[in-house]
């Protein structure tokens, strides 16, 4: 069994994997309520969250778990060392290796979307390999082809905002609350899609992706159309973020040959992309593999299960592992 630990952003979490990628045990712990007020998450609140709640999160893991706090029977611990919040990373990697001395265990630095990648793994098991994934969130958006666990290529990413962060912004311009995304997905459910014209972006044969110009394009006409329903705005906005993504995973599809397709990351919780994908995989012939609302947010299982196959092949990291706010999954 691994000991996962992931601190990378808001959430400080904790949990327990065995080694057919069972979640024995799953704690999660948001500082969300106190970045609400400032529309995102301010790092040094984060950070000081992180320090207060990392122990007993990591404690009650453990005893969920079954296991002793202070001697627990695991093998080795997982932990997120990037990318994220530098301060935030600190807090997770500096406690990994307190635990990993303290118990004498081998521990390994995970990166958090590699995390993401592993959560299909955790619902199901038994799943077939290649997969196609699209990793939609607040700070990354990309498609990337597995074909294994531990196997992957990014075949397309943002070249700019995330559509998890035109989400944020432009819900924050709207007025609505943070985080944005559930928020305009809700709002979306009761508007028109199309009320309010907006440009499609990207639409060359490459898969990356582009959300900056459509956020702008949001502000731009809604100051020139100020009778249109927030609700229309909404759905409008939505189906213009859905319909570039599922294009440029469509494209994937076509060019790859896959067993099945995945979302991972925040905005997989999202209503019109879930249902984008489940049509995407009915078209193909191919298996859906859509992670319950628990998996789409940041949690220590994901990371867990990404430390228990690193540790397996013998990656353990040294206690000279520094945290790396900007590393890249294609580095992994």
């Amino acid at each position: 069994m691994v000991l996962g630990i992931e601190t990378s952003c808001d959430e400080t979490a904790a949990a327990v994997v065995d080694a057919d990628f069972h979640v024995i045990s799953s704690i999660v712990e948001s500082s969300i309520d106190q970045h609400r007020a400032f529309g995102g998450v301010v790092p040094e609140l984060a950070g000081r969250a992180h320090v207060t709640t990392i122990g007993p999160v990591v404690n009650r893991a453990l005893v969920e778990a079954g296991l002793d706090p202070h001697d627990p029977e695991i093998d080795g611990i997982a932990v997120t060392s990037g990318p994220g919040l530098i301060g935030s990373l600190l807090v997770g990697l500096s406690a990994a290796k307190a635990y990993a001395l303290a118990w004498g265990l081998p521990f390994v630095g995970v990166n958090h979307l590699e995390g993401h990648l592993f959560a299909p793994l955790l619902e199901q098991p038994g799943l077939e390999w290649p997969l196609l994934t699209l990793l939609v969130s607040g700070g990354h958006s990309m498609i990337v082809l597995q074909s294994g666990p531990g196997q992957h290529e990014v075949l397309g990413e943002t070249i700019d905002d995330a559509a998890g962060e035109a989400y944020d912004k432009v819900a924050r311009w709207l007025g609505l609350g943070y985080p944005g995304g559930p928020e305009i997905d809700l709002l979306a459910q009761q508007g028109t899609a199309g009320s309010l014209k907006l440009p499609v972006s990207m639409t060359g044969p490459d898969l990356d992706f582009s959300f900056s110009g459509l956020k702008t394009a949001v502000v731009r006409a809604t100051q020139r159309h100020g009778d249109v329903a927030l609700a229309d705005v909404a759905a409008s906005f939505q189906r213009a973020v859905c319909e570039q993504l599922l294009r440029k995973l469509r494209s994937a599809m076509e060019a790859h040959d896959v067993k099945g397709v995945a979302l991972a990351g925040g905005v997989a919780a999202n209503s019109a992309l879930r249902a984008g994908v489940e049509q995407l995989a009915r078209d193909f012939a191919v298996v859906a593999h859509l992670p319950t609302l628990e998996m789409c947010t940041d949690n220590a299982a994901m990371i867990a299960a990404a430390g228990l196959y690193r540790l397996g092949a013998g990656a353990a990291s040294s206690l000279g592992l520094s945290a790396d706010p900007n590393w890249q999954l294609s580095e992994v």
